[in-house]
């Protein structure tokens, strides 16, 4: 019953008026009990100087009228005092209790202004126990409001990273490219079609990384259609190889597939996930030395069909793991900036898996040991 209490704010505030109902009927008793009797006694008093000042002594009847009209007007006196303390105790007992109350609403107002005007800093205080999920709902919206400011802080932070990453992504190219120039200009290079084959490349790498960044904001946006269809997985994963295929036999790397026969068609956009086959098999080509070998596998586990590639090349280290698909994360980022590759591609990959409602992680033993890549999409409601 004392967790019920403590996790629910209507039992709090109607405690609260039990408190100050209490409160009022301890004073109101309490005065009573101490001031009624001195009040008898002067009363009591007043009229035993009336009888004895009097010669004439009335009957026994209005000697009883007397003795009732100044006990009413003892009780009386006696209760106006105790209504006065009872009144100045319970709107003490009203104001103590009302703070615990509004104050938590008045700091969570002042707190969300200054999230307004861009300070992230500041969290609110939880009086309840988080880990016993005792909270009431005071404590509750404490804590949404403490989660929000952190989700605001880390968007912030995103924000002004991407900004810095954006800028230097775009510095090297046009540094590239006005450095050609110049050269030209100078008459330092020659203008030779190699010359001009190179600025060609810096500026097609610029162009490709706009590119990316406006499909990146249109992924994380959701501003983009998802045509939906019962496709099967493996159909997916053969136009892929059948389009990939002469870039791994030029490499001299082979290229296998395991697929489950049977697998149930999933819901997909056709495109969609064509180009996130295309982002992980073109990685697995370009991180995987002559002679390795890349293993796409299709099977189903549950309601979801999981898709994964394999490969043997340069892997990935324990510590970069977790950040592979964070915008412009690179874990050899002099290999991968040589390549041309923006570093938002398994960036948008995973925003579109998710967008189809799948997950998507990697896994990998180490440095030079591979890694593979694993995305879920769910089955086709008619084939559970």
């Amino acid at each position: 019953m004392l967790t019920f209490i403590r996790t629910h704010l209507a039992w709090k505030v109607f405690l609260s008026y039990g408190v100050v109902i209490l409160v009022g009927l301890a004073v109101l008793v309490t005065a009573t009990s101490l001031t009624l009797p001195g009040a008898v006694e002067r009363h009591l008093a007043v009229m035993n100087a009336m009888m004895t000042g009097n010669k004439m002594i009335g009957s026994i009847q209005s000697l009883q009228t007397e003795l009732s009209s100044n006990y009413q007007a003892a009780v009386t006196e006696a209760l106006s005092l105790a209504m006065t303390a009872d009144l100045i105790a319970a709107i003490i007992a009203s104001l103590i209790i009302s703070r615990q109350v509004v104050g938590p609403v008045q700091r969570m107002m002042k707190m969300s202004h200054r999230i307004a005007e861009g300070e992230y800093g500041e969290r609110l205080n939880i009086s309840g126990m988080v880990q016993s999920n005792q909270l009431d709902e005071l404590d509750q919206l404490a804590l949404s409001f403490n989660q929000m400011a952190d989700k605001l802080d880390k968007t912030e932070t995103m924000r002004r990273q991407l900004i810095g990453d954006v800028t230097h992504e775009l510095r090297t190219p046009l540094s590239a490219i006005k450095g050609y120039m110049e050269g030209l200009m100078d008459g330092v290079l020659p203008a030779t079609p190699e010359t001009y084959q190179q600025v060609h490349a810096e500026a097609d790498r610029l162009q490709k990384l706009v590119i990316d960044l406006q499909e990146l904001s249109r992924v994380e946006a959701g501003a983009f259609l998802l045509h939906l269809e019962p496709i099967s997985p493996n159909r997916l994963i053969e136009n892929v190889l059948g389009y990939l295929s002469p870039q791994f036999e030029e490499k001299n790397i082979v290229l296998e597939r395991n697929l489950e026969a049977d697998i149930p068609e999933v819901m997909a956009d056709k495109d969609r996930i064509i180009q996130v086959l295309i982002n992980l098999v073109g990685n697995a080509l370009q991180y995987t030395p002559a002679g390795g070998k890349v293993t796409l596998t299709a099977s189903k586990v549950r309601s979801e069909a999981v898709i994964a590639v394999a490969d043997t090349g340069i892997g990935i280290s324990p510590e970069h793991l977790p950040y592979i698909f964070n915008r412009f994360y690179r874990a050899d980022k002099s290999r991968t900036r040589a390549s041309g590759s923006s570093g938002i591609g398994l960036t948008i990959a995973q925003a579109l898996v998710k967008a189809h409602h799948g997950r998507m992680w990697a896994e990998s033993p180490g440095e030079g040991k591979g890694s593979t890549f694993y995305f879920t999409l769910p089955i086709a409601e008619k084939n559970r």
